[in-house]
C-alpha cells in the first residue's frame, strides 16, 4: 500500500502554454511586483528545476552562491575585474577551489572577471568570464501569474562539461544562498522587492511545485484557502555556519523521535547545527546523530514488519502494507527538529518514509559521509534533504534572517503542486 495521495486540482495550462501566452516586460518597467516561478522534480536526478533561462531549466541550489549557466560562444560581454559584481563574485570559494585572482586580461589588456562555477551533484568546478544574462519569470499577486518579467541578472559562464549529473536539458544551476550574486538577491535589486523568497519543493510525479521571489502572499487550491504565508507553522533564525554561504538553523533543544529526545555522547555539544540542501535527495545525519537516530526510530517501531536486507542506502525498511496510515502518510513515529526560538518543525510519514517498490517503505534518513565534513566550523549534525522539504512551505528571509515553515502541507489538504499557473485575466 502506498502513502494516501492528497486532494490535487486540475489546472487547465500548462506552465510551457502559459510563458507563451504571456506579455513581456523588461525590469524596471514595471516593478516592485513579487516573481513567480513553477518547479519541476526531475524523475532521473530527483533534483529540483525552475525554467528561468529562455524557458530552459536551472537547477535550484540552497547552497549556491551564484547564477552559472553555460554562454554562446566567445560573443557575450564580460564584466571588468574591478566591477562591484566581480567582487560579489569570489565572495565565496567553491570546495577546494583556492583563490585565483579575480579574472584575467584579454587582447586588449582589460581585466576580465572570472568566477568559479561548481556543480553540486559532480563536485566539479569550473572557470568561466562573468557576464550578464536575461532570465525570465511571471509577476505575481499569489494567486496567479500576472504577466511576463525579464530581467538581466550577473552570472557566470561555464563550460558544457559543468551540466555532467545534471537533468537532461538544463542549462546551469540557480544558486538560491545567502549571497548577493545569488538569484534572491538579484531578485530583489532588479525588481524594487524583498531580499526574501518562498520555495515550496513538489514530490515526484506530482505536478509543479512553485517558489515566490520578493515576498508577498501565497494561495494554494482549492480556491478560498488563506495565504499559506501567513499561516505558517513557526519561525526559527537563520544563522551562519563557517564560511559557507547556505542556510543554517539551530536545534537548540535537539531531535526527538516520537516525543522522546535523541540522547546524544558525542562530545559535538549542543545545539544542534542543521543545514538545508535542495541538491540532496535525503537528510544525511551526521554519524553519531544518525546512530542515535536509527536506534530511537527502531525501537519506536519494535513490531512492525521489516524489510530484510533493506534497500541501499537505507537501513530500516518496512512492509509498507501493514504500517496503517493518515492524512499525513505512513502511520509511523513523528519526528521533531527542536528549533531555536521555540518551535518545533515535525517530520510525519509523508517525508520521513520513502516508497521503494509497491509494498516497501524505507526510512528516508542516511548516514552523513564523512568526505561532507565541513572544513571551516565542522559537520553540521544534518542536512536537510530535499525529500523532506517536499509539501512544506518554506519562506528565506534574508531581510529579517529568519526561516518560516508551514509543516506538511497534506494536514491542510493541499499540497505544493496546487498553485494556480493560469495566467491571470
Amino acid at each position: 500500500m502506498r502513502q494516501p495521495e492528497p486532494l490535487h486540482c486540475l489546472l487547465l495550462l500548462t506552465v510551457a502554454s502559459l510563458c507563451g501566452l504571456a506579455r513581456t516586460v523588461a525590469a524596471g518597467d514595471d516593478g516592485g511586483m513579487p516573481l513567480v516561478t513553477a518547479i519541476t522534480k526531475d524523475a532521473a536526478t530527483s533534483l529540483y528545476t525552475a525554467p528561468l533561462r529562455e524557458t530552459r531549466p536551472l537547477v535550484l541550489d540552497l547552497s549556491g552562491p551564484m547564477v552559472w549557466t553555460t554562454c554562446d560562444g566567445p560573443s557575450h560581454d564580460t564584466l571588468d575585474c574591478s566591477s562591484d559584481a566581480c567582487t560579489r563574485a569570489h565572495r565565496f570559494q567553491p570546495p577546494n577551489c583556492p583563490q585565483t585572482g579575480y579574472g584575467e586580461h584579454d587582447a586588449r589588456n582589460r581585466c576580465k572577471c572570472t568566477a568559479h562555477p561548481h556543480n553540486p551533484v559532480s563536485g566539479y568546478t569550473a572557470s568561466g568570464d562573468v557576464t550578464r544574462v536575461t532570465l525570465s519569470a511571471n509577476a505575481t499577486d499569489g494567486k496567479n501569474p500576472l504577466y511576463e518579467v525579464s530581467f538581466t541578472a550577473v552570472a557566470s559562464c561555464a563550460p558544457a562539461l559543468l551540466l555532467a549529473k545534471l537533468p537532461a536539458g538544463a542549462a546551469g544551476v540557480a544558486g538560491l544562498a545567502r549571497s548577493g550574486f545569488a538569484l534572491p538577491a538579484q531578485v530583489a535589486d532588479t525588481q524594487r522587492v524583498g531580499n526574501k523568497f518562498a520555495l515550496c519543493l513538489p514530490s515526484a510525479g506530482s505536478g509543479a511545485g512553485v517558489a515566490i521571489f520578493g515576498g508577498g502572499p501565497l494561495f494554494l487550491l482549492p480556491p478560498g484557502r488563506p495565504d499559506v504565508n501567513a499561516s505558517l507553522a513557526g519561525y526559527t533564525p537563520l544563522r551562519k555556519h563557517g564560511e559557507s554561504p547556505g542556510y543554517y538553523i539551530s536545534a537548540d533543544k535537539g531531535i526527538a523521535v516520537n516525543q522522546a529526545p535523541l540522547q546524544l555522547d558525542n562530545g559535538y555539544g549542543s545545539p544542534l547545527v542543521l543545514g538545508l540542501c535542495s541538491t540532496t535527495p535525503y537528510t544525511a545525519l551526521r554519524p553519531d546523530v544518525y546512530r542515535a537516530f536509527i536506534k530511537a526510530f527502531d525501537t519506536a517501531t519494535a513490531g512492525r514488519a521489516r524489510i530484510t536486507p533493506a534497500v541501499v542506502p537505507f537501513e530500516l525498511c518496512y512492509n509498507s502494507t501493514e504500517l496503517g496510515s493518515t492524512r499525513l502518510g505512513y502511520a509511523v513515529p513523528q519526528i521533531d527538529l527542536m528549533l531555536e526560538g521555540g518551535r518545533n518543525w515535525t517530520v510525519f510519514g509523508g517525508n520521513s518514509m520513502v516508497q521503494v517498490s509497491d509494498d516497501t517503505a524505507c526510512l528516508a534518513f542516511v548516514e552523513m559521509k564523512q568526505g561532507k565534513v565541513d572544513k571551516q566550523g565542522g559537520s553540521p549534525a544534518a542536512v536537510i534533504g530535499g525529500f523532506q522539504m517536499e509539501n512544506n512551505l518554506l519562506v528565506f528571509d534574508e531581510e529579517k534572517q529568519r526561516l518560516g515553515f508551514s509543516s506538511l502541507l497534506w494536514g491542510r489538504q493541499t499540497t505544493c503542486s496546487n498553485f494556480n499557473f493560469t495566467m491571470a485575466a
